[in-house]
Protein backbone atom coordinates (compact mmCIF):
# COMPACT_ATOMS: atom_id res chain seq x y z
CA UNK A 1 0.00 0.00 0.00
CA UNK A 2 2.77 2.44 0.89
CA UNK A 3 5.15 1.64 -1.94
CA UNK A 4 3.47 4.36 -4.01
CA UNK A 5 5.57 7.09 -2.38
CA UNK A 6 9.28 7.24 -3.14
CA UNK A 7 12.08 9.31 -1.61
CA UNK A 8 15.04 9.66 -3.98
CA UNK A 9 18.09 11.82 -4.40
CA UNK A 10 19.25 13.60 -7.50
CA UNK A 11 22.56 15.13 -6.49
CA UNK A 12 22.04 15.65 -2.75
CA UNK A 13 20.96 13.37 0.08
CA UNK A 14 19.01 14.44 3.10
CA UNK A 15 18.37 12.75 6.44
CA UNK A 16 14.77 11.62 6.62
CA UNK A 17 13.35 9.86 9.67
CA UNK A 18 10.85 7.02 9.72
CA UNK A 19 9.85 6.79 6.07
CA UNK A 20 7.19 4.12 6.66
CA UNK A 21 5.32 6.31 9.17
CA UNK A 22 5.73 9.37 6.91
CA UNK A 23 4.37 7.52 3.88
CA UNK A 24 1.37 6.25 5.84
CA UNK A 25 0.71 9.76 7.14
CA UNK A 26 0.86 11.28 3.65
CA UNK A 27 -1.52 8.65 2.26
CA UNK A 28 -3.98 9.31 5.11
CA UNK A 29 -3.83 13.11 4.85
CA UNK A 30 -4.15 13.13 1.08
CA UNK A 31 -7.12 10.73 1.29
CA UNK A 32 -8.81 13.19 3.70
CA UNK A 33 -8.36 15.82 0.98
CA UNK A 34 -9.93 13.54 -1.64
CA UNK A 35 -6.68 12.54 -3.32
CA UNK A 36 -5.58 8.94 -3.88
CA UNK A 37 -1.83 8.63 -4.38
CA UNK A 38 -1.02 6.46 -7.38
CA UNK A 39 2.65 7.45 -7.44
CA UNK A 40 4.34 10.32 -5.62
CA UNK A 41 8.07 10.85 -5.91
CA UNK A 42 10.10 13.22 -3.74
CA UNK A 43 13.50 14.05 -5.20
CA UNK A 44 16.11 15.74 -3.00
CA UNK A 45 18.61 17.94 -4.77
CA UNK A 46 20.90 20.97 -4.55
CA UNK A 47 20.05 24.60 -5.21
CA UNK A 48 21.82 24.41 -8.56
CA UNK A 49 19.88 21.33 -9.65
CA UNK A 50 16.54 22.90 -8.71
CA UNK A 51 17.49 26.24 -10.28
CA UNK A 52 18.11 24.43 -13.57
CA UNK A 53 14.64 22.84 -13.36
CA UNK A 54 13.12 26.22 -12.46
CA UNK A 55 14.72 27.83 -15.50
CA UNK A 56 14.01 24.99 -17.92
CA UNK A 57 10.38 24.23 -17.05
CA UNK A 58 9.05 27.40 -15.41
CA UNK A 59 11.24 30.14 -16.97
CA UNK A 60 12.12 31.39 -13.45
CA UNK A 61 15.68 32.42 -12.70
CA UNK A 62 15.72 32.19 -8.90
CA UNK A 63 16.26 29.70 -6.11
CA UNK A 64 13.28 27.99 -4.54
CA UNK A 65 12.85 25.31 -1.92
CA UNK A 66 10.36 23.19 -3.84
CA UNK A 67 8.88 22.58 -7.28
CA UNK A 68 6.02 20.18 -7.84
CA UNK A 69 4.84 18.63 -11.08
CA UNK A 70 1.37 17.11 -11.30
CA UNK A 71 1.56 14.38 -13.94
CA UNK A 72 -1.93 12.99 -13.21
CA UNK A 73 -4.27 12.06 -16.01
CA UNK A 74 -7.30 11.29 -13.82
CA UNK A 75 -8.54 13.89 -11.31
CA UNK A 76 -8.20 12.68 -7.73
CA UNK A 77 -5.62 10.02 -8.65
CA UNK A 78 -2.24 11.61 -8.08
CA UNK A 79 0.87 10.94 -10.07
CA UNK A 80 3.41 13.60 -9.18
CA UNK A 81 7.02 14.59 -8.68
CA UNK A 82 8.23 16.98 -6.00
CA UNK A 83 11.78 18.35 -6.13
CA UNK A 84 13.15 19.72 -2.86
CA UNK A 85 16.37 21.69 -2.46
CA UNK A 86 18.28 20.37 0.56
CA UNK A 87 20.27 23.63 0.52
CA UNK A 88 17.09 25.76 0.83
CA UNK A 89 15.73 23.50 3.60
CA UNK A 90 18.92 24.10 5.58
CA UNK A 91 18.79 27.88 5.02
CA UNK A 92 15.05 28.10 5.72
CA UNK A 93 15.50 26.23 9.00
CA UNK A 94 17.96 28.92 10.13
CA UNK A 95 15.72 31.75 8.90
CA UNK A 96 12.59 30.34 10.57
CA UNK A 97 14.52 29.27 13.68
CA UNK A 98 13.43 25.65 13.48
CA UNK A 99 15.17 22.32 13.08
CA UNK A 100 16.17 21.05 9.65
CA UNK A 101 14.00 18.01 10.30
CA UNK A 102 10.87 20.07 10.94
CA UNK A 103 11.60 22.34 7.98
CA UNK A 104 12.05 19.32 5.74
CA UNK A 105 8.68 17.94 6.88
CA UNK A 106 7.05 21.34 6.32
CA UNK A 107 8.34 21.42 2.74
CA UNK A 108 7.31 17.79 2.13
CA UNK A 109 3.79 18.65 3.32
CA UNK A 110 3.81 21.90 1.31
CA UNK A 111 4.35 19.93 -1.90
CA UNK A 112 1.58 17.47 -1.05
CA UNK A 113 -0.78 20.33 -0.21
CA UNK A 114 -0.21 21.85 -3.65
CA UNK A 115 -1.57 18.61 -5.13
CA UNK A 116 -4.62 19.01 -2.86
CA UNK A 117 -5.36 22.36 -4.50
CA UNK A 118 -3.77 24.73 -1.99
CA UNK A 119 -2.02 27.73 -3.51
CA UNK A 120 0.53 30.20 -2.12
CA UNK A 121 0.94 33.08 -4.57
CA UNK A 122 -1.61 35.50 -3.03
CA UNK A 123 -1.22 36.57 0.62
CA UNK A 124 -4.53 34.97 1.73
CA UNK A 125 -3.64 31.72 -0.06
CA UNK A 126 -0.15 31.72 1.45
CA UNK A 127 -1.62 32.21 4.93
CA UNK A 128 -3.95 29.24 4.45
CA UNK A 129 -1.10 27.14 3.03
CA UNK A 130 1.11 27.94 6.04
CA UNK A 131 -1.76 27.07 8.38
CA UNK A 132 -2.24 23.69 6.68
CA UNK A 133 1.50 22.98 6.77
CA UNK A 134 1.51 23.62 10.52
CA UNK A 135 -1.62 21.50 11.02
CA UNK A 136 -0.06 18.57 9.17
CA UNK A 137 3.27 19.02 10.96
CA UNK A 138 1.61 18.97 14.40
CA UNK A 139 -0.48 15.92 13.46
CA UNK A 140 2.55 14.09 12.07
CA UNK A 141 4.74 14.79 15.10
CA UNK A 142 1.90 13.63 17.35
CA UNK A 143 1.56 10.40 15.35
CA UNK A 144 5.32 9.77 15.55
CA UNK A 145 5.19 10.24 19.32
CA UNK A 146 2.30 7.76 19.57
CA UNK A 147 4.17 5.27 17.37
CA UNK A 148 7.28 5.52 19.58
CA UNK A 149 5.24 5.13 22.76
CA UNK A 150 3.46 2.07 21.34
CA UNK A 151 6.78 0.46 20.42
CA UNK A 152 8.09 1.11 23.95
CA UNK A 153 5.23 -0.91 25.50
Amino acid sequence: MYNTIFFNKADKSIALGNRIVLKAFLVKQMKKEGIKIECLQYVFCSDKYLLDINKQFLNHDYYTDIISFDLSEIPGQLIGDIYISADRVKENAKTHKTTQGNELLRVIFHGALHFCGYKDKKPADAKLMRSMEEKWLRAYLKSVTRTREASDD
